[in-house]
């Protein structure tokens, strides 16, 4: 099948770019399992990438919270007058090399933990192939139905059988409001039923191949507000969507969230790093979401608590030799020292105040296909090769956010592995009223 051109800087004149950022900018769906007077809920969204702050808006009020207290939280003294709920979040991330996921594709290995998180939040890169036809033409949605299918039945535990009849459906070509419409189908309800936590889909964003979706326990829905989205395109010429960011804002309860799932500029030049700097800093500058009031967080940092997750392309600054010793003799911490991002952040350049948890894990690219060998290590092997690193990665700030684990997944589905991560977070609850 012809994917489109290769991608080069040449093979984008400016006034190609310039149709495509006015194509994208128009009214489209912002995708959620609640509804609005029984449709799904629209909203104004610039969904491309462009300086005009693209951002989008969900009505309130349109979304469940009695999650137990979680044992071994050393939480600080409540203030007076303010009640606080602890709850798990899980942060998964992963590049999937333009490939769209197969019935049999297993999730239950990445999304196994001892108990269950309360929120669930996906980040995927190149769910499509990142070719011209696919960066400057019609969003192809199809892939992101097939992973919301998957996930869905990953995480309520559908079972191990054939697939359901909307995630077939999804390979010809299903829209992700016809997959939602099906919330009300009865042979779907049927295959849910009796589940003791049936988690919904709070919200989903797709640009180009960057794809990332919130999932919540259902009893979470009517606690959670402030909907919105905003992305940053920082692809070709710096604006279009084959590289960048999607960022979700949402209030759960009185606290706010903001997740940005990203993919930054790649390469592993020398000074490759440093347009991995810039993209960080243009995003934190250019996003922005729309606020009906002067408490309701404008942009990244303002939010109580982020995470951001993604292929952040930093690599490893040591020669390919060194690096190979290194992987033999599975010296992670000393291959750690090598790493671009600890070094940016180390330096200030990058991500200060950010907090990264304990890396205890093999790199996470380039494999080569279907294998557990790095590019680097086949060298008769026609895929290109690339030093091992760690491009997968999951930071966060903000105060009452605690990381339990940070591993791999071992997919061999792409030539990255999955990147997941569990915290115990603190959530504000309304101070209760006296009578």
């Amino acid at each position: 099948m012809r994917t489109g051109p290769h991608l080069t800087p040449k093979s984008w004149p400016k006034v190609v770019a310039r149709k495509w950022l006015k194509m994208r900018c128009r009214t489209d769906e912002f995708q959620t399992d609640c509804s609005m007077t029984g449709t799904t809920a629209r909203m104004e969204t610039r969904k491309n990438c462009s300086d005009q702050d693209p951002h989008a808006i969900v009505p309130e009020g349109v979304w469940p919270m009695e999650a137990e207290p979680l044992p071994g939280w050393a939480a600080p003294p409540p203030a007076t007058g303010t009640h606080h709920q602890n709850l798990r979040l899980f942060v998964g991330t992963w590049n999937v090399g333009g490939r769209s996921p197969h019935s049999s594709l297993r999730l239950w290995d990445w999304l196994s933990s001892p108990e269950s998180a309360d929120i669930y939040v996906f980040g995927f890169q190149e769910i499509v192939p990142l070719n011209a036809g696919n960066v400057l033409g019609a969003v192809v949605s199809g892939p992101a139905a097939e992973w919301l299918c998957l996930i869905r039945r990953a995480l309520n535990k559908a079972g191990d059988t054939e697939p359901p009849r909307h995630c077939t459906s999804a390979r010809t070509g299903m829209s992700f409001s016809y997959l939602l419409s099906l919330e009300d189908d009865q042979p779907y309800k049927e295959e849910y039923a009796g589940q003791q936590h049936r988690y919904c889909l709070a919200a989903c964003k797709q640009m180009v191949g960057l794809f990332m979706c919130v999932w919540v326990k259902e009893d979470l829905r009517s606690h959670i507000s402030s909907l919105k989205v905003s992305c940053v395109g920082r692809g070709i010429m710096h604006c279009l969507g084959n590289k960048g960011s999607i960022s979700i804002s949402m209030k759960l309860h009185q606290t706010s969230f903001c997740f940005v799932c990203t993919h930054l500029a790649s390469g592993e030049k020398e000074g490759d790093e440093l347009r991995r700097n810039s993209d960080v800093v243009e995003i934190l500058k250019k996003t922005k979401f729309c606020t009906a009031s002067s408490r309701s967080p404008g942009s990244i940092l303002n939010h109580d608590k982020v995470i951001w997750l993604g292929d952040l392309n930093y690599r490893l600054a040591s020669s390919c030799s060194y690096t190979k010793e290194l992987l033999r003799k599975k010296d992670w911490q000393a291959l750690l020292e090598k790493d671009q991002l600890r070094i940016e952040q180390k330096a200030g350049r990058v991500f200060e105040g950010w907090e990264e948890g304990r890396i205890q894990f093999a790199p996470t690219y380039k494999y080569l296909s279907n294998s557990d060998n790095y590019t680097v290590q086949k060298s008769k092997s026609k895929e290109k090769r690339r030093t091992p690193a760690w491009c997968d990665r999951i930071l966060w700030r903000g105060e009452g956010m605690k990381q339990i684990w940070y591993a791999r997944g071992e997919s061999r589905f792409s030539d990255h592995r999955p990147v997941y991560s569990l915290f115990l977070v603190q959530v504000d609850l309304p101070a209760l009223r006296r009578t």
